[in-house]
């Protein structure tokens, strides 16, 4: 869940683009194995599963402090570089932008399964990822694209504020914050 969750987050164009043209299942095995570790952006440590009734997977939240992001991402360049090819250095690696800082608890990824949609499960997902924000000492921030405003309303609703314009896999994004 956690692995179609990023997938869904990050857009089929960026899937594309880790992946190098490779099959989109041979990505979502990549962020699986992501999510098993502990050392990982992805980590199961870092992500929240939304249960509707109990039982039913209604969406996903990875969050963690900002000032963890470049320790926390040599695994999925790591992994992309073992999977994909990517052939990255590590001293590449670390010249790679970070999309966040050490001034704010990252949300990095939130997906809500389609047929939850409209139902308050991403609220829910994001009052949790504020509560780890409040307990780190931390306003809790994220990056939205230009081209998705249905999550931009939702962040303005919530109470977002654009704070600044930064980089992701090669598009600026505005960097909102609670």
């Amino acid at each position: 869940m956690i692995a179609e969750a990023i997938l869904e987050a990050v857009g089929e164009e960026i899937v594309a683009g880790i992946g190098g043209g490779r099959d989109r299942q041979e990505v979502k095995e990549m962020f699986t194995a992501l999510a098993r570790r502990t050392d990982s952006q992805y980590s199961y440590l870092n992500s929240r599963i939304a249960l509707v009734d109990g039982k039913h997977k209604a969406g996903v939240c990875v969050s963690y402090p900002g000032a963890c992001l470049r320790e926390l991402r040599r695994s999925f360049f790591e992994e992309a570089n073992n999977r994909f090819g990517w052939g990255m250095t590590p001293e590449e690696v670390e010249a790679v932008p970070e999309e966040t800082t050490g001034e704010e608890f990252y949300l990095d990824s939130l997906a809500v399964v389609p047929e939850y949609r409209g139902r308050g499960v991403a609220k829910v997902l994001i009052t949790d990822a504020c509560r780890k924000a409040d307990e780190a000492g931390l306003p809790l921030g994220l990056l939205v694209a230009d081209h998705n405003p249905g999550a931009r309303r939702l962040y303005d609703s919530l109470g977002f504020r654009p704070v600044a314009r930064r980089t992701f896999a090669g598009e600026e994004m505005t960097n909102m914050r609670l």
